[in-house]
């Protein structure tokens, strides 16, 4: 019996490693789980050494990109997704086997969530699809790219509020299987119905934008996400830091856009664009689901307002103080 099982275990490596396509497997925390023969010669990874490790940490250049959107899809939606060729932007970075000096591969990628004893896993199905019509490659590129601002705040070019929502979710899930730590900002740019009155909407769309990839750019670690929550207000979800050290970040984040003295309205309570701040941090019991986590830093971030703006205000429930503002 057991004979038969290697054999058959067996069997099933060599027919996926004779598949002309690259499979790849992820399990719910986007892990390589399994890798085909296929892709060892095209990417120059054997499946020893990507086994276990994120996707992201292997293809780093995935980060924002369809693919990291479906993945995502699929693991917390059970979204089903094609992400076609593209010209000129191959989502893996793979070579024709044995030419890793040569064009890339134009790719059709198809991402598959299924499980297998209650675990959540997905499938990545990448193919070479370099010969494809030009015609085809644009209305299927056309049709992706709708599918994907699904994800992404027109606007400003970062994360919007569903994927914001999708996000916090999962990293609030998986800091209470690990018992880890997750700090959550909320930033909101003051006075900024004063300035949109002042220079008009086309400016403060202009500013808005100017602060969101300020605050993106400050956020320096990959599993750290940066959104647009709403209007002229948004959000950081910071994996794996304290109540502390969010305080510091926001900081950061803080005296970095005052330091720009980006003019402000007459009308304004200080003479250049600044932010207000609000920080909560996961705490298993108290703040331990979305909706509360986002109140107490909600409830800081209005707290930070009352108290002249350009400040950065802790959860008044934590056991961290308020940092006042320089």
């Amino acid at each position: 019996m057991i004979s038969t099982i290697q054999e058959s275990l067996g069997l099933s490596d060599r027919v996926l490693n004779l598949l002309d396509c690259g499979v790849i497997v992820l399990d719910a925390e986007a892990r390589i789980v399994v890798w085909n023969g296929w892709l060892t010669p095209r990417s120059g990874r054997g499946a020893a050494r990507v086994q276990g490790q994120p996707l992201l940490d292997v293809f780093p250049n995935l980060r924002g990109s369809r693919v990291e959107a479906a993945v995502l899809a699929a693991l917390t939606e059970g979204s089903i997704t094609n992400v076609p060729p593209s010209s000129g932007r191959s989502p893996f970075p793979l070579r024709q086997a044995g030419s890793f000096d040569g064009a890339p591969i134009e790719q059709a990628v198809t991402v598959t969530p299924f499980r297998e004893d209650g675990e959540c896993y997905c499938l990545v199905e990448i193919r070479d699809v370099s010969g494809i019509a030009e015609r085809e490659r644009r209305l299927l590129d056309h049709a992706e790219s709708l599918r994907a601002r699904s994800y992404v705040d027109g606007l400003t070019g970062i994360a919007n509020r569903r994927h914001f929502d999708v996000a916090l979710e999962r990293e609030l899930r998986r800091a209470q299987r690990g018992h880890g730590a997750l700090a959550l900002l909320l930033v909101d740019i003051d006075s900024f119905k004063a300035y949109n009155d002042h220079f008009g909407h086309q400016q403060g769309d202009s500013c808005l934008a100017t602060v969101a990839q300020a605050v993106s750019t400050m956020l320096r670690r990959p599993a750290d996400l940066a959104a647009r929550y709403g209007g002229e207000e948004f959000a950081a979800i910071l994996p794996d830091t304290t109540l502390a050290q969010a305080l510091s970040v926001a900081e950061t984040i803080r005296a970095h856009i005052a330091g720009l003295n980006l003019e402000q309205a007459p009308a304004a309570v200080h003479r250049q664009v600044t932010l207000s701040i609000g920080v909560a941090a996961y705490d298993r019991t108290r703040l331990s689901d979305p909706a509360a986590l986002i109140e107490a830093a909600d409830k800081a971030l209005y707290a930070a307002k009352r108290g002249g703006r350009n400040r950065v205000v802790a959860d008044a429930d934590a056991t961290m103080p308020a940092v006042p503002a320089l």
